[in-house]
């Protein structure tokens, strides 16, 4: 990933492809794996992204719309940095912040000191942690679980301590996979408004979801993603009204 020019678009992908390779899954039989010992395994190769292209621009909200396996994760990792690309560049203004529900804070530990873990992997001053340790846990609505170990924590309570830490920073990229459709009500209207907020300060977001509410309350553009490719971007109405009529149609 490489650095975006300091004006001008916070995000851009040009051509972007990500391909896997995956060992054959084979019934095996003692003849196949007596075989195996003598020549290497046999694999295919999985395009989860292909040839995709878009720019986004500071203050713009983007969610990204697709069946299971259609490249959205996969996307928001390469953008993120965690998956390098086979083909293709990606620039950003700065490091991208992913919150997914699977978020890597440690499980053993308690809230607590998770807030402190997480936020210092993401640049945030002790200090400023500190100061703002109340408003972090007020916001999660975590209460007496603050101190007890994260692996007694449910998916939504867990999202919930992520979203918080995370967005203590105002970071100008802020990748959401899914970390949204956990929460309760409060949590969903409390997170949206951070959302707001940070648009309204040039923050650029990308938000992957299977709820559309989430999509059509947040974002103004969508990107409808299939097999990894890119089926229809615009306005996130008419996106997520193609999207919903597609899916129906293969449905019935």
């Amino acid at each position: 990933m490489e650095g975006a020019p300091a004006r001008g678009p916070s995000v851009v992908i040009e051509d972007l492809e990500l391909t896997y390779r995956i060992y054959e899954d084979v019934k095996p039989t003692l003849r196949k794996l007596v075989a195996q010992r003598f020549r290497p395994r046999a694999f295919r190769a999985v395009e989860a992204v292909r040839g995709v292209s878009l720019t986004a621009q500071p203050g713009e909200a983007v969610g990204i719309l697709g069946r299971n396996g259609s490249g959205k994760s996969t996307m928001l990792k390469c953008l993120a940095g965690l998956l390098p690309p086979t083909g293709g560049r990606v620039y950003a203004r700065s490091t991208p912040v992913l919150l997914g529900v699977g978020a890597a804070l440690q499980q053993e530990l308690s809230g607590r000191r998770n807030i402190f873990l997480g936020g210092t992997a993401l640049g945030i001053p002790r200090k400023e942690l500190e100061r703002r340790y109340g408003e972090i846990v007020e916001f999660a609505g975590l209460g007496g679980f603050i101190d007890m170990p994260m692996r007694a924590y449910s998916s939504g309570m867990k999202a919930r301590l992520h979203f918080a830490i995370a967005s203590t920073v105002t970071p100008d990229v802020l990748l959401i996979d899914e970390a949204l459709a956990v929460g309760d009500a409060e949590f969903k209207h409390k997170s949206q408004e951070r959302i707001v907020q940070l648009l309204g300060e040039a923050g650029t977001v990308f938000i992957v979801s299977h709820a559309l509410g989430i999509i059509r309350d947040v974002c103004s553009r969508a990107i409808w993603l299939d097999k990894g490719l890119i089926v229809m971007d615009g306005p996130t109405e008419d996106v997520a009204k193609a999207y919903e009529d597609e899916v129906k149609r293969t449905q019935s």
